[in-house]
C-alpha cells in the first residue's frame, strides 16, 4: 500500500510508471513529473480504466474514496466511466440551462391556454423585469434571495401587485424546471410572504368634476410624449380599461367619418376569463364622441402609419408602457390621488349623480354596460352587449361635454414639449390633418 509520504516522494522516470496500491488503485507518475490517480477495472468482460485526478489535488485519502464510490458502481452493474462522462453531460447541460430558456420553454408550453392579451403581458413582464437580471443564469443555481431582488426593484417602482404576478410566474417557471429534472426546488414559492402587500380599498380617482379636469390639465401641461397627453385624453374620454387603451389599434374603428362612429374593442382584448373572451357577441362598444374623434385626427399624423394607436416610443409594435400614463399623472403631482383606472370611477360616480337629477329610466344599466360591467345575475342570452345604443351615444357626449370643458384641443397638446428645452430643438412634428381630412375605411391607412 501506499503511503502519502511515497506518493510525495515519487521522481520523474525517462519513461512512465505506476506506484500501486490496494483494489487496483495506482498512482501513475510521468516523465514530466506529473501524477495522476487511476483505478483499473474489469467491466462486461473488458479490461478499463477510470482517471480518479491529479495528486496533490486529489489525496491519497480522496483516491481511495473516489475508487471505493466507482466499485459501489460496479457492483450495481454500472460503469463508473460511463457514468462519469453521463455526470459531465448532465452537468454540463444544466450549467447551459439558463433561467431565460426555461422561462421561454415554460411560455411557448402554456401560452395555448391563455387569451392572447394575457400572454403578451406574461412574456413582456418577463423580457422587461426578470430577464435583464437573472435572465442568463444557470435556473439550478438561483436562490430565494437573488429572486427576492429581483422583485424588490419592480416593487421599488410602485409596482406592488405587478411584483406579486411576476413571483407567481418565476414560481411557474421553476415547476417547470423541476418537472423536467433541470432544478431541485422552486426558490420563488415563499416570498410571497415578504412581498409589499397590496393596499385595500378601491383604486385612488378624483371623482368631483372640476378637480378631476384640474388634473387633466396639470397632467398635460408636464413634458411627456405627445402620444401619452392623447393617450391620456382618450382614456379619460373613454373610460375604458388602460389596457384596451393601450392595445387599441386602428382596424378596430368604425364610421369614422359618419354620423355615428364606434370603437369595437375585440372580447379578446376585454377583461375576463376565456369563456368571455370567446363569447360570440363579446366585442364591447364605444360610442365614439366629437371629441374623442379630435384626438383621433389629432393622432393620425403621429401613428396613423400604423396599427396601434398608442405604440412604444422603443418599438412601434408594441403598445406604449403599462405605466406610461401613470407616470405622467404621478410628475403632474397626483401620485396616490388619480392613477389611469380612476377615468372609470370618475366616469361612473360623475354620471350617475348627473342622471340622478337629469336621467331617464335604465340610465344606470346603460351606465354599466358603458363599463362593459357584466351584471351578477346575468344568464345565457339576456346581456345584450350592442343594447342602449343610441342611449349610450347621448350619455357619452353629455361626458365628454362636461369633462372638456376648459380643456385645450387635442392638437395644443403635439405641440408641447416632451421634454425640457435645451440648446438643440427639439424633434418636428409632422403637421396637423386639414379640415378636409378623412379617415381611410376602417381606420387603416390608404
Amino acid at each position: 500500500m501506499l503511503t502519502d509520504a511515497k506518493v510525495r516522494g515519487a521522481k520523474p522516470r525517462p519513461k512512465p510508471y505506476k506506484l500501486t496500491d490496494c483494489f487496483r488503485l495506482y498512482l501513475l507518475v510521468s516523465p514530466n513529473g506529473s501524477k495522476l490517480w487511476r483505478w483499473s477495472y474489469a467491466f462486461d468482460g473488458k479490461q478499463k480504466s477510470l482517471a480518479i485526478g491529479i495528486f496533490p489535488m486529489v489525496s491519497l485519502a480522496a483516491a481511495r474514496l473516489k475508487r471505493d464510490e466507482a466499485r459501489e458502481l460496479l457492483e450495481t452493474g454500472r460503469d463508473p466511466v460511463v457514468v462519469k462522462q453521463m455526470t459531465f453531460a448532465t452537468n454540463l447541460e444544466i450549467s447551459r440551462y439558463t433561467f431565460e430558456r426555461a422561462a421561454r420553454e415554460w411560455y411557448d408550453n402554456t401560452k395555448p391556454t391563455w387569451a392572447k392579451v394575457h400572454a403578451s403581458d406574461v412574456i413582456r413582464s418577463l423580457e422587461r423585469d426578470v430577464f435583464p437580471e437573472i435572465g442568463k443564469f444557470p435556473i439550478v443555481e438561483l436562490n430565494p434571495p437573488k429572486i427576492l431582488e429581483v422583485l424588490q426593484k419592480i416593487e421599488a417602482r410602485g409596482a406592488i401587485e405587478t411584483a406579486k404576478r411576476v413571483r407567481q410566474r418565476i414560481s411557474a417557471v421553476f415547476v417547470y424546471a423541476i418537472a423536467k429534472g433541470m432544478a431541485a426546488a422552486d426558490p420563488a414559492e415563499k416570498l410571497g410572504s415578504v412581498l409589499k402587500p397590496l393596499r385595500k380599498g378601491k383604486q385612488p380617482a378624483i371623482t368631483d368634476l372640476k378637480r378631476l379636469r384640474k388634473m387633466i390639465l396639470d397632467a398635460e401641461e408636464d413634458y411627456a410624449r405627445p402620444i401619452t397627453r392623447l393617450a391620456l385624453r382618450l382614456l379619460a374620454l373613454t373610460a375604458v380599461r388602460p389596457n384596451e387603451l393601450r392595445g387599441a389599434r386602428w382596424g378596430e374603428f368604425e364610421d369614422l367619418n359618419g354620423p355615428k362612429p364606434l370603437w369595437r374593442i375585440p372580447a379578446a382584448r376585454m377583461k375576463g376569463d376565456l369563456d368571455r373572451k370567446e363569447e360570440d357577441g363579446g366585442d364591447h362598444l364605444v360610442p365614439m364622441t366629437p371629441q374623442a374623434i379630435a384626438v383621433l385626427r389629432a393622432l393620425w399624423p403621429l401613428t396613423g402609419d400604423g396599427d396601434l394607436l398608442f405604440p412604444g416610443n422603443r418599438f412601434p409594435n408594441r403598445p406604449m408602457s403599462e405605466n406610461a400614463i401613470g407616470y405622467l399623472l404621478n410628475r403632474a403631482g397626483y401620485h396616490g390621488h388619480h392613477v389611469p383606472h380612476g377615468f372609470r370611477a370618475a366616469f361612473s360616480t360623475i354620471m350617475n349623480e348627473w342622471v340622478e337629477r337629469h336621467g331617464k329610466d335604465h340610465d344606470r344599466q346603460v351606465i354599466d354596460l358603458m363599463l362593459a360591467h357584466i351584471p351578477k345575475e346575468k344568464v345565457e342570452g339576456a346581456y345584450n352587449r350592442a343594447a342602449y345604443m343610441p342611449r349610450r351615444r347621448e350619455l357619452a357626449v353629455i361626458w365628454a361635454d362636461l369633462l372638456s370643458d376648459g380643456l385645450p384641443a387635442p392638437t395644443v397638446l403635439i405641440e408641447r414639449p416632451a421634454k425640457p428645452i435645451g440648446e438643440k430643438p427639439r424633434r418636428r412634428m409632422p403637421p396637423p390633418v386639414g379640415a378636409d381630412f378623412r379617415f381611410p375605411e376602417c381606420g387603416r391607412p390608404a
